[in-house]
C-alpha cells in the first residue's frame, strides 16, 4: 500500500502524536471534528492533522483507521464504524483486554481487516519513542508497520493472532501503572505520619525503586481518569485467564479518587496526596 490515507479516532495526547508520525508515510492523516473538544482541535492543529466534518467522510477516505481512545469507548466506537461499512484496515490500538479486542474484530471483520495493536511507552514527542506492537493478518500488519517506518514510533510484530498485542499491553500496564499507584499509597502513608523524607532515604538506598520518584505521583493523579479504566481491563483479562483480579480492581478504585484531577499539569505532590486521602 503506497501512501495510504489514514484516519485517527480520536486525537488525544497519544493518538495525535502517533498520527503525526504516521503522516511521514501517508498521503494525509484525517480526524473527525464532530463533537470533539477545543483541546482535541488544538492538538490536531498542532500536529498538522486534516479535519473532516463527519465520521462517514473519514471512513470513506481512509485506507487505514487507527482507534486510540479511552478504553471504555473502544467498543462503542467500533460499533459506530461498523455501522458505516468500513472496508479498510482498522487498527484497534486501545488498552483493552484481548476478549474485547476479539469481539471488535468479529464486529468489523465482515468488511474491514482488523489489526490488534498495543502502544507501550510515552507519546512520541520530545525524543520519546514508544513501540506499537501488532498482531493480526500478515498483509495488513505489514501495511501498518510500513506506515511508521523511519518514525519515532517503533513497531513490534507478534504474529497473526488477534489479542496478542492487547495482552502484551495489559501485561506491561498491570505492573507499570499499578506500581505507581502503590508508590502513591506508600508515600501517602508516610506523609500522614510525617516520615516522608525517611521513606525516601530508605528508597534511595535501593536501586530502581519507584519510591525514589515521588514527583511522579502528581503525574499519576493527572492520568488517573485514563489509567483507572485500563486497570479494570487488566482485571477482566486476569479473570479471563483464571488469575485473581482483586489487586487491579483495587488500583482502579484508588485511581478513581483522582478523577477530578484530569490532565491537571499544575497539580503538586501535596495536592495529589490530599486528594488521595479523601473518599
Amino acid at each position: 500500500m503506497e501512501q495510504p490515507t489514514v484516519g485517527i479516532l480520536h486525537p488525544g495526547s497519544m493518538g495525535a502524536a502517533v498520527a503525526a508520525c504516521a503522516a511521514a508515510n501517508a498521503a494525509s492523516v484525517l480526524w473527525c471534528t464532530a463533537g470533539r473538544s477545543s483541546a482535541s482541535t488544538a492538538r490536531a492543529e498542532q500536529y498538522g492533522l486534516t479535519g473532516v466534518a463527519t465520521l462517514p467522510e473519514l471512513l470513506e477516505r481512509s485506507d487505514i483507521v487507527i482507534s486510540l481512545c479511552p478504553p471504555a469507548a473502544a467498543e462503542d466506537l467500533a460499533r459506530e464504524v461498523a455501522g458505516h461499512t468500513f472496508t479498510g484496515v482498522y487498527v484497534e490500538a486501545n488498552a483493552i483486554n484481548p476478549e474485547r479486542t476479539t469481539r471488535i474484530a468479529e464486529l468489523l471483520g465482515s468488511t474491514a481487516t482488523v489489526v490488534d495493536g498495543g502502544v507501550i511507552g510515552s507519546p512520541p514527542v520530545g525524543g520519546k519513542s514508544p513501540t506499537l506492537y501488532l498482531s493480526g493478518p500478515a498483509a495488513a500488519v505489514a501495511d501498518v508497520e510500513a506506515l511508521f517506518a523511519g518514525t519515532d514510533v517503533q513497531t513490534g510484530i507478534l504474529g497473526t493472532e488477534i489479542g496478542k498485542a492487547s495482552a502484551l499491553k495489559l501485561a506491561y500496564a498491570s505492573f507499570q501503572k499499578t506500581s505507581r499507584v502503590l508508590v502513591a499509597l506508600s508515600v501517602g502513608l508516610a506523609h500522614a505520619h510525617g516520615v516522608d523524607q525517611e521513606l525516601l532515604q530508605v528508597a534511595a538506598r535501593r536501586s530502581d525503586s519507584y519510591l525514589a520518584e515521588p514527583e511522579y505521583i502528581a503525574k499519576t493523579a493527572a492520568r488517573a481518569w485514563r489509567w483507572g479504566p485500563e486497570m479494570e481491563e487488566v482485571a477482566d483479562a486476569l479473570e479471563d485467564a483464571g488469575l485473581p483480579p482483586e489487586m487491579l480492581r483495587a488500583a482502579a478504585s484508588t485511581l478513581a479518587r483522582w478523577n477530578d484531577a484530569k490532565d491537571d499539569a499544575e497539580l503538586t505532590l501535596t495536592d495529589a496526596l490530599d486528594k488521595l486521602a479523601q473518599p
